[in-house]
């Protein structure tokens, strides 16, 4: 018994004792006995979660044990019909096991409002973070610092600078971090970006990236404050954010679409398309040399809404290579454009001109890249080998990075300069002072 095995099946007969999760029959799952099994809490129950949950309750080996997140329960997500927070998603989770355990009675997963609760408790082993951008980097370094594993939603961070903190809570604590950036998880994108790795369009001129156009327009000038709903902890909701009154707009799925909690379709849509593209490229781990607005669009001034409603700016790399991100109705896709011909990656294609190089075979001396057939499952088998998985930290925090620098290019109105290998704004300090934001207390990196 490894040291590991032993940890876990100590913390188990620990949670037993003191009515921690129940964990489930041997027989159920065959070898993945409860010693061997990772134990996984959710932290967010919102629209993404619903996406989440079902694919980890999909593993074997990984048993949800607890749901997090400060609303209570409510409609009104992405859509008017989604009934979802901590208690639907219990409801969800505990279903999901009586149903395959056969026992009506099963009550394994618990419910929390305060995430803190989640990561006190000895016997949960990892947690996905399925909260508003504003919270990831405080939740990813308090629970690497616990010693959790932690699977990230993108885009990793709401500003540069926590992505540095992010990094270094999770290699000190040796934990494992995956950026829910799942499309390096598809086959098709793997090949396209293989393609272009290996050459198959000459010299790498420019690439093309898009964002999906905004989905909720916002209350526009002049709105007004609202009572809080019952059952939703508002001030926990805003946790690190500024103080600031409520209004329906503010938070669930629109938050994404106010700077305070997100960066908009830029690092919403952008946090994939980039990322695919930095994966053809080969810019897992360094960024642009100088990025550019195109004439980004905004709402109104004094709407609750301000991030882009038309994300345009680009960004050039030291090799002479532009990148550009625009706002597109197909939502993502990817096209890299070479001396020698164009390839194009998006949902369900890959096209190329001349028609050949996407049918092109690569060759066994050529570039591979790694391959995961399942994001969920690289984290799962992350944890395992204690290996880094398809997406760790380092290559998410550079991705959300070209997102950042982009938006920052878009509310500036002019162009930025950036190094790569420092990670700094060069020459300019208003930019420079968009890096990073004080958090409101008593939240801080170092609790």
């Amino acid at each position: 018994m490894n040291r590991r095995t032993f940890l876990r099946s100590s913390a188990v007969c620990t949670a037993a004792a003191v009515a921690g999760p129940l964990i489930l029959p041997r027989s159920l799952f065959g070898a993945n006995a409860p010693s061997n099994r990772i134990t996984l809490a959710i932290i967010g129950c919102g629209n993404q979660s619903s996406v989440d949950i079902p694919e980890f309750l999909k593993n074997e080996d990984c048993q949800i044990v607890a749901v997090c997140d400060v609303n209570t329960a409510s409609f009104g997500y992405k859509n008017a019909k989604q009934f979802l927070g901590r208690e639907p998603q219990r409801d969800f989770v505990n279903k999901f096991y009586a149903e395959k355990t056969h026992n009506s009675q099963f009550k394994g997963c618990e419910a929390y409002t305060d995430f803190r609760q989640v990561l006190a408790r000895k016997d949960i082993d990892a947690v996905a973070i399925i909260t508003p951008d504003h919270w990831h980097a405080i939740m990813t370094i308090l629970a690497a610092k616990a010693g959790k594993d932690i699977y990230c939603q993108k885009p990793l961070t709401l500003f540069i600078g926590e992505g540095k903190e992010m990094i270094r809570a999770v290699r000190q604590h040796q934990r494992i971090l995956q950026t829910g950036s799942q499309w390096r998880s598809n086959p098709l994108i793997r090949r396209a970006c293989e393609l272009v790795r290996n050459g198959r369009i000459g010299k790498l001129r420019r690439v093309e990236t898009f964002v999906a156009e905004n989905n909720f327009n916002g209350p526009g000038p002049g709105w007004k404050e609202m009572p809080v709903p019952k059952g939703f902890d508002y001030d926990f909701w805003l946790g690190p954010a500024p103080k600031a009154p409520y209004h329906a707009d503010r938070c669930l799925y629109r938050f994404r679409f106010i700077r305070d909690y997100s960066g908009g379709q830029t690092t919403n849509f952008g946090a994939h398309s980039i990322d695919v593209a930095h994966w053809g490229m080969g810019a897992d781990r360094t960024g642009p040399v100088e990025i550019e607005d195109l004439g980004a669009e905004f709402p109104p001034a004094g709407d609750l809404f301000n991030t882009p409603t038309k994300v345009a700016f680009s960004a050039r790399y030291a090799s002479g290579a532009v990148l550009e991100c625009k706002t597109h109705k197909v939502g993502f896709g990817v096209k890299w454009t070479g001396t020698d011909g164009w390839l194009s990656v998006g949902y369900k294609a890959i096209e190329s001109e001349p028609a050949g190089i996407k049918d092109s075979a690569i060759g066994s001396g050529e570039t591979r890249l790694p391959v995961s057939e399942n994001h969920y499952r690289n984290f799962l088998d992350a944890v395992k080998s204690r290996q880094d998985p398809i997406e760790p930290a380092e290559i998410g925090h550079r991705t959300a990075t070209v997102c950042h620098l982009g938006n920052m290019a878009m509310v500036l109105g002019r162009k930025i300069k950036w190094d790569p290998d420092k990670e700094e704004i060069v020459g300019d300090s208003e930019a420079a002072g968009m890096v990073n934001r004080p958090l409101r207390r008593p939240w801080a990196y170092d609790m």
